[in-house]
C-alpha cells in the first residue's frame, strides 16, 4: 500500500506536502469522461454494476472501535486483576491512551499483530501518585483520564496536542474542582484548557451537575469514575448531546461489573460499594469506520457488506444505516454482517435529518449529499463545531470550493445537489474530513485529500482498505 499511496501523492501548496488523489471509480464503472462530475441519474444508472448482485457485495473489514477500545482500557485499569482486550484498535488515539496507562504504573502487555492488550488493574487505585501524561489529540483519553485522576489521590500534570489544547475541558474541570480537586494551569490564559496539573484528594461531595452541550465525554468520564466514591453518587446533566455514547458507557460499565442507573432523563445514580472486575473482552468493529464504506451503496450503486457489524452494536453510529434506508437503500443484518443494498432505481432523494445521535457521520452524509436529487439538511450538530475541527465550517468551506451550494446555521447545514469540481480538500488535521470527503472523489474526478495521514488518529490504514475495496470492484 505504501507504493500505491506514494504513486498518488503530489506536492501541495498547503502546509502538508502529502496528498492523496482519490481514484474516480464512478468513471471506471460507467465509462463516462473524467470531467463528467455529477452525472444525471438517468444516464448514470443506465448500466448495471459489476457488483449488482447481493450475493456478491463489496466486502470489507474495519478495525476495532475507538470508542469501545478507550473505554475498555480505562475500565481495565479500574478493575481488580488482569483484563484481556481483543480486537483492540491500534491508532494514534489508542496508543496515546495506552502510553498514559503505562505512565501511571499499570502493567500491560501489547500484541499489535493479534490486536490483543492486557491491563492489570489495581481495583481503583493508581499505582503512581505522581506522573506527567500527554494525551495527544485523543478526546477520550483527555476527558476520561482527567476525571479518573481528578477524583483519585495524587499529583498529575496533563498536557495535549495543539489541537486538543483548543478543545473544551472547562465543564469537566469545573466539576472536578467542586469535587475537591485543585487545578493549577500552566498559564493564566489556559484556564479551562490543557495543559494543567491536577492535585486530587478523592470526592468531597456525592453529587455534581455537568454541562455536556459540547461533549458527552464529560458525563461518560464522571460516570466511569463514580464508583470510586465512598458514598452513593449522583450526576445531573445539562444538555442532551451524545446520549448514544452515554448508553455505550453504561453498558460497558455493567459488562465490567458496575451498574449506574438513569433515574430521570437528566439524572444518573451510582450505588456505592460496586467494583469493576477483570474480564476477557472482545471489542466490536468500529461502526464509524464502517459507515464510509456503507455510504458507497447509494453513492456508487453497489451492495456493500462490512464484516461483523450488526444492529445489536452498542455504537450510536449504527443509526447511519437507518439514514441510508431513508435514502432508498435496503439494509439486511446477516450472520456475517450488515449488508447495504443500493436504491432500486439507482438514485436517491435528499432528506432532512437530526444527526445528534450519530454526529460523527454528519461529514459522511454531507459528502454524498451533492449527488442526491434534492437538498439535504443535517440538524442537531452544533456541537461538532468544537471537535477536531469546526466541522460545520469545514463542510461548507470544502464543498463551496467544489462549487456546491451550502447554507449553514449554528447547528445545521443544508447541501444542494451539485457537480463537484476538482479540488484540493483541506482536512484541518481532522480524520473524519479526510475519510468522509474521500467519498466525493470516488464519484467526481480531481478530488485530492490533503494530509491523508491524519486518519492515523482512528483508522491508520483507511486509504489502504479503501484502495483494496476499489480494486475489488
Amino acid at each position: 500500500m505504501q507504493n500505491i499511496i506514494a504513486a498518488n501523492h503530489a506536492k501541495s501548496k498547503t502546509k502538508f506536502t502529502e496528498t492523496y488523489r482519490v481514484p474516480c471509480v464512478y468513471t471506471r464503472l460507467f465509462g463516462y469522461g473524467a470531467n463528467s462530475g455529477c452525472l444525471t441519474q438517468a444516464s448514470a444508472f443506465a448500466r448495471p454494476t459489476a457488483r449488482a448482485a447481493a450475493e456478491n457485495p463489496l466486502t470489507v473489514s474495519v478495525p476495532g472501535s475507538k470508542s469501545i477500545t478507550n473505554r475498555a482500557l480505562l475500565l481495565a485499569t479500574l478493575a481488580n486483576g488482569t483484563s484481556t482486550l481483543r480486537n483492540t484498535l491500534f491508532s494514534d488515539d489508542s496508543r496515546h491512551f495506552l502510553k498514559c496507562v503505562q505512565a501511571l504504573g499499570f502493567a500491560t502487555t501489547i500484541d499489535e499483530e493479534n490486536q490483543i492488550v492486557t491491563v492489570t488493574g489495581c481495583g481503583g487505585e493508581v499505582p503512581l501518585k505522581e506522573s506527567a501524561l500527554y494525551v495527544g489529540s485523543a478526546g477520550t483519553a483527555a476527558r476520561f483520564l482527567t476525571a479518573y485522576l481528578g477524583v483519585s489521590h495524587g499529583v498529575y500534570h496533563m498536557d495535549a496536542s495543539e489541537q486538543m489544547r483548543r478543545r473544551p475541558m472547562a465543564p469537566l474541570l469545573s466539576c472536578l474542582q467542586e469535587l475537591g480537586c485543585e487545578i493549577l494551569y500552566d498559564s493564566p490564559g489556559s484556564k479551562g484548557y490543557f495543559p494543567f496539573t491536577l492535585k486530587s484528594h478523592g470526592f468531597s461531595q456525592n453529587q455534581i451537575t455537568v454541562d455536556i452541550e459540547h461533549s458527552s465525554q464529560f458525563l461518560s468520564a464522571l460516570l466511569i469514575a463514580s464508583c470510586l466514591s465512598e458514598k452513593n453518587f449522583t450526576v445531573r446533566v445539562e444538555g442532551t448531546h451524545g446520549m448514544a455514547y452515554i448508553e455505550m458507557t453504561r453498558k460497558m460499565m455493567e459488562q465490567f461489573g458496575v451498574c449506574t442507573n438513569r433515574t430521570a432523563s437528566d439524572c444518573f445514580f451510582t450505588e456505592a460499594g460496586q467494583r469493576y472486575r477483570a474480564i476477557d473482552y472482545r471489542i466490536e468493529p468500529d461502526v464509524s469506520a464502517a459507515c464510509y464504506f456503507y455510504a458507497m451503496a447509494p453513492l456508487l450503486n453497489l451492495p456493500v457488506l462490512v464484516k461483523n457489524v450488526h444492529f445489536s452494536s452498542m455504537q450510536g453510529d449504527v443509526e447511519f444505516l437507518r439514514i441510508l434506508k431513508r435514502l432508498g437503500c435496503r439494509v439486511i443484518d446477516r450472520q456475517d454482517g450488515i449488508l447495504a443494498l443500493p436504491p432500486e432505481n439507482g438514485s436517491y432523494q435528499g432528506i432532512t435529518v437530526d444527526m445528534s445521535a450519530c454526529s460523527d457521520q454528519a461529514i459522511t452524509l454531507a459528502a454524498i449529499a451533492p449527488f442526491a436529487q434534492t437538498p439535504t439538511t443535517i440538524t442537531g450538530i452544533g456541537h461538532i463545531r468544537f471537535q477536531e475541527s469546526n466541522r460545520i465550517s469545514a463542510i461548507v468551506t470544502e464543498l463551496s470550493k467544489m462549487g456546491v451550494r451550502c447554507e449553514e446555521t449554528e447547528g445545521s447545514v443544508t447541501i444542494y445537489p451539485g457537480h463537484p469540481k476538482p479540488s484540493l480538500v483541506e482536512t484541518y488535521d481532522d480524520h473524519r474530513m479526510a475519510m468522509g470527503f474521500s467519498l466525493i472523489g470516488l464519484r467526481s474526478e480531481g478530488i485530492v485529500i490533503a494530509n491523508p495521514s491524519c486518519c492515523r488518529k482512528t483508522f491508520e490504514n483507511y486509504f489502504q482498505v479503501l484502495e483494496n475495496a476499489i480494486h475489488s470492484i
